[in-house]
């Protein structure tokens, strides 16, 4: 398999899933600037949108669409947990915290990082966005990670998200002009899950800074 990313975007997110299970995927980077990977392949032949993350299986097909990704990622090793088995009620609670995740935090950024294009638009989003975060901070007074006591692929995006918004470790990258530090849980959620192995092996492997 290969995974298709940008250093420091959502693929991020994946690529910890791939850590996390010790998976045998080839990384494919693509500069942000020109859509190219690094032997020169354009990658809108493999994703007519042009962003990533997309992973191609053996036969050749791809997925992508991160939430897909990273439940088809974590369905190769059931046994790590990662994520409910399919069908069963924790399974949708995932799933709806991904779908969440995807249009009220993934999307909430974009004015965000494009507040050049965006404009007066950003007057409106950042409040909306530091409203769910809010909601997230408070879902985490009571639990280690966002599903419970177990790390799952939905921890891995999120972190992936909120480090757009701590700008520190992403040198030049993403800077959403948007920070969380008055939001104690989520303060120290981000701290435990950085520490994982896998997290941080994922940040030095796209050139990151772990500070």
């Amino acid at each position: 398999m290969k995974l298709y990313y940008m250093p420091a975007s959502c693929s991020l997110s994946p690529h910890i899933v791939i850590n996390e299970l010790a998976l045998d995927v080839e990384m494919i980077k693509v500069d942000h600037t020109n859509h190219k990977t690094e032997a020169g392949l354009d990658f809108y032949d493999v994703n007519p949108h042009g962003y990533v993350p997309v992973l191609e299986l053996d036969d050749g097909s791809h997925l992508s669409e991160g939430p897909v990704i990273v439940q088809y990622l974590a369905d190769l090793k059931p046994d790590a947990g990662l994520a409910p088995a399919a069908g069963t009620m924790e399974r949708y609670k995932l799933q709806e915290m991904l779908s969440f995740l995807s249009t009220e935090i993934h999307k909430g950024f974009i004015p965000l990082l494009y507040a050049r294009l965006a404009g007066n638009y950003v007057e409106t989003a950042k409040p909306k966005l530091e409203k769910r975060y809010q909601w997230i901070n408070a879902h985490l007074a009571d639990r280690t990670f966002l599903m419970g006591d177990r790390f799952t692929v939905a921890d891995a995006y999120l972190f992936a998200l909120t480090g757009w918004g701590q700008a520190a470790w992403l040198k030049s990258y993403y800077r959403a002009g948007i920070h969380f530090d008055e939001l104690d849980h989520l303060a120290a959620w981000y701290g435990r899950v950085k520490q994982r192995d896998a997290v941080k092996k994922s940040i030095i492997e796209e050139g990151l800074a772990l500070n």
